[in-house]
């Protein structure tokens, strides 16, 4: 079995660069094409990025010009895809599974509870029910009253329990007690779907794939890189744009991009990076300072959704976030 299998994603990423921005305003929109446009904010600096989030860029109103525009043609959207992951992959090159886990079936188990709550509630529950349970064999043969108290926090904790108890039963009787490693298995287990199974595959495995959840939906339609709504189209249509070994990262990058300034109610177009690449530009608080505002997590100075998360995360400014009954910052949910 697995084990630390939190620092294999993020070698699997073929792209990492070394530096690490400090926030997600490094990048601001360039030049806008439309006529009479003002001059966009410029690129920040990405030095001292462990110290905290950098200044935002100067105050603008100019919007940035829509890239993807009708008629884009297939090779254009896939250049336009392909290089909005470049720019992710330096804006969060710390970019990791925001769930804390120490083995592949620690991950199995929390991206199962996952469903319907966020990872920080997630990461606040785990550690006593591991603790209860470190072993398929042990959750197997729990009391599914006991189960339900651990998990509680979670919400929909009896058909959790039910899905939990049902995997390790299943772990334990076909499979000797470990996590398989293939898709065609993975999604044989009790709540266990290919979502979940590719977060597993991906996290703990090393192996390629496309984790379409709400984030990732909803910011891929956004882009225009599709208009599928159904995930598993979705991980489709996206996974044609990009060679596999981007998949687990690609993932990673989105998601974080998502949670942290492409909000869905009211995302921070004002301080993206990839502002010039978005077709969906404007949909958001344009203004930079305001925008920053809108920050989460280490981009806007708040905890993160990790107890135990990576060291290149600590480095990069992020903030382990509290314990479960610990007062919490705003900005730590989603």
């Amino acid at each position: 079995m697995p084990t630390k299998a939190a620092t294999g994603s993020a070698k699997a990423s073929t792209e990492a660069p070394a530096k690490v921005p400090a926030t997600g305003a490094s990048k601001a929109p360039a030049k806008a094409e439309a006529k009479g446009a003002s001059k966009a904010p410029t690129k920040a600096a990405a030095k001292g990025a462990s110290k905290g989030p950098a200044k935002a860029p100067a105050k603008s109103s100019a919007k940035a010009p829509a890239k993807a525009a009708r008629g884009e043609s297939r090779t254009a959207l896939v250049r336009r895809a392909r290089r909005i992951n470049r720019e992710l992959a330096e804006v969060y090159p710390y970019a990791h599974p925001e769930l804390d886990f120490e083995d592949s079936f620690q991950l199995l188990v929390a991206t199962v509870l996952s469903a319907q709550t966020t990872d920080l509630r997630v990461n606040q529950t785990t550690p006593a029910l591991f603790a209860a349970y470190p072993a398929p064999e042990d959750l197997a043969a729990a009391d599914p009253a006991r189960v339900e108290e651990l998990i509680r926090p979670t919400g929909f904790f009896r058909a959790k329990t039910r899905s939990i108890i049902g995997l390790s039963t299943a772990l334990r009787d076909d499979f000797g007690g470990e996590v398989p490693g293939e898709l065609k298995d993975l999604v044989k287990l009790p709540g266990v779907g290919r979502k979940t199974a590719f977060v597993v595959l991906g996290n703990a495995f090393g192996r390629p794939g496309i984790t379409v959840d709400t984030h990732f939906g909803r910011l891929v339609r956004r882009w225009k890189w599709t208009a599928e709504t159904d995930p598993d189209k979705v991980e489709t249509a996206v996974g044609e744009l990009f060679p596999q070994s981007d998949w687990t990262m690609l993932s990673h990058r989105v998601i974080f991009h998502g949670r942290r300034i492409c909000h869905a109610r009211k995302p921070a177009c004002g301080a993206c990076p990839i502002a010039p690449l978005c077709p969906a530009y404007g949909e958001g608080e344009t203004d930079p300072d305001k925008a920053r505002k809108l920050l989460k997590y280490e981009k806007g100075g708040y905890p993160g959704q990790r107890l135990n998360p990576p060291k290149e995360y600590l480095e990069a400014g992020g903030l382990p976030a509290p314990p479960l009954g610990a007062a919490t910052a705003s900005g730590t949910a989603g």
